[in-house]
């Protein structure tokens, strides 16, 4: 692809397109789709990638504990894929993950084969302590339910697999 690539923090201004990024996604139950509130609240987790001045993808990083994280909202302009923007993207959150000091970076997703390029391998169970799983259960949060495979969320489950990357 040729084209000036940046890839940078979110800003306010750029949730409309964050959510019409996610759309088509979500549309397709790929993704979870969001209330606006919700993008507004989460800006500060996200990444978003620009190709020659124009938001064509976006992704997040959610901190779910001292050590582990989730990306999240992984997403390009169907005109864009197949490019390495998604990489450039998850690339970026996972040196946001290793500037955060997190050890392990999680998701849930449909794209096996895509994460596993980047280090991501599935995993059974929750890789976490039993203290840190009873703290865990506490979330309100449905990406965490999903990291600790609760039955509550099987239903609305959206990726099939569950990883996990060791930085």
């Amino acid at each position: 692809m040729t084209g000036d690539l940046r890839v940078r923090p979110a800003l306010p201004r750029d949730v409309r397109t964050i959510h019409d990024l996610v759309e088509p996604y979500a549309a397709r139950r790929i993704l979870l789709a969001k209330e606006w509130v919700a993008y507004y609240e989460a800006v500060q987790e996200f990444l978003v990638v620009e190709l020659d001045g124009v938001v064509v993808g976006c992704g997040a990083l959610h901190v779910m504990w001292s050590d582990l994280a989730e990306v999240r909202t992984l997403a390009v302009d169907p005109a864009h894929r197949g490019h390495g923007l998604g990489h450039a993207v998850l690339a970026a959150l996972v040196e946001r993950a290793r500037e955060l000091g997190l050890a392990r970076v999680f998701c849930l997703t449909f794209e096996v084969d895509f994460f596993a390029a980047h280090g991501f391998a599935p995993i059974e169970g929750t890789p976490v302590g039993q203290d840190v799983y009873a703290e865990l259960l506490r979330s309100h949060d449905d990406g965490v339910a999903e990291f600790l495979d609760l039955a509550r969320v099987k239903p609305n489950t959206l990726g099939n697999t569950r990883m996990l990357l060791e930085l």
